[in-house]
């Protein structure tokens, strides 16, 4: 079967990159809400939430759907958030099924997990998804995979691929976390290791494209081997270490909102203290992907172009 492919998203760092790769063997068109001349294959301006996305998955007979766009970084208004991320989700999934779409590839996250002190210390893709509220973009990625479910019940002729990636890094990353790494000293909890799983972009690249070409089904996972811990992170970096109490940084979160002069809350705490670590065995054992990377090659091979750009 011919595969013409609708990436939504496609103007940004992952969507760019896999449209690069599809384009060289499928007609690939993009939907973001900016435009990007410089790829291979047409990005259109649109958002996700325009019920004229039906229309062009028709116009271009779309038989595989990427949906990578979403909200990264809380804006503040968590009512727009939602909107783009939840109800856009479904405005791309009815949109799907109307125009007849046979695949959907649709990235999850590892935060849909949640943040919490009893998560097991390596997450199956069995375990319960308990994104937490007081993070919209874990709150969100939890509600759209129950949306998900809830379209397979309905909508079986429309296959779903759904990947729950950990922090991807790859040469030209620059993003929240990134962020963390490129402060003068690392910031450590105390009584907590804060493990780090970490995916090479290009392993995310392969593993979208090996899914579209497969037609695959089903939700992974997506981590390179291993972890690693702030300490072995900041060992990589050359960086010194502050270790603070959890109610240390709970009240200087606190009184930083409280002013104003903060961005986060005390909430905070518990993203930094109890990430989710992911195992990747059925990214290996059932959908047949082997990471190149693993976590610490993964970023070795961020820190050392980070490092050329003086980004770390």
């Amino acid at each position: 079967m011919q595969k013409n492919i609708l990436i939504t998203g496609a103007a940004g760092y992952v969507g760019s990159l896999l449209g690069t790769r599809l384009a060289a063997d499928f007609n690939v068109v993009g939907t973001d809400i900016r435009r990007r001349d410089d790829l291979p294959f047409a990005v259109q301006e649109m958002d996700v939430r325009d019920s004229a996305i039906q229309a062009l998955m028709e116009r271009e007979e779309i038989t595989h759907v990427v949906h990578l766009a979403s909200v990264l970084d809380a804006s503040g208004d968590r009512a727009r958030d939602y909107d783009i991320d939840v109800n856009g989700t479904r405005n791309v999934l009815i949109s799907a099924v109307r125009a007849g779409v046979s695949h959907i590839t649709v990235t999850s996250s590892g935060a849909a997990y949640g943040y919490y002190p009893d998560n097991p210390d390596w997450i199956d893709e069995q375990d319960a998804l308990r994104g937490n509220p007081e993070f919209p973009y874990s709150d969100h990625k939890r509600q759209i995979e129950t949306m998900l479910a809830e379209f397979r019940q309905e909508y079986p002729q429309l296959k779903q691929l759904i990947f729950r990636p950990g922090t991807i890094l790859g040469a030209h990353t620059r993003n929240l976390i990134t962020h963390l790494f490129a402060k003068k000293r690392l910031l450590a909890i105390k009584g907590s290791d804060s493990p780090f799983v970490f995916i090479w972009d290009g392993d995310v690249i392969r593993a979208m494209e090996l899914g579209i070409r497969e037609d695959a089904a089903g939700i992974y996972n997506m981590a390179g081997d291993g972890a690693l811990t702030i300490h072995q992170i900041a060992d990589i970096l050359g960086k010194p270490v502050l270790t603070l109490s959890p109610g240390l940084i709970r009240s200087v979160l606190w009184l930083g909102k409280h002013l104003g002069i903060g961005r986060y809350g005390p909430e905070q705490v518990n993203f930094l203290r109890y990430r989710p670590v992911l195992s990747n065995r059925r990214l290996k054992e059932e959908f047949g992907y082997l990471p190149e990377k693993s976590s610490e090659q993964t970023f070795r091979y961020y820190v050392e172009h980070a490092r050329a750009r003086g980004d770390v």
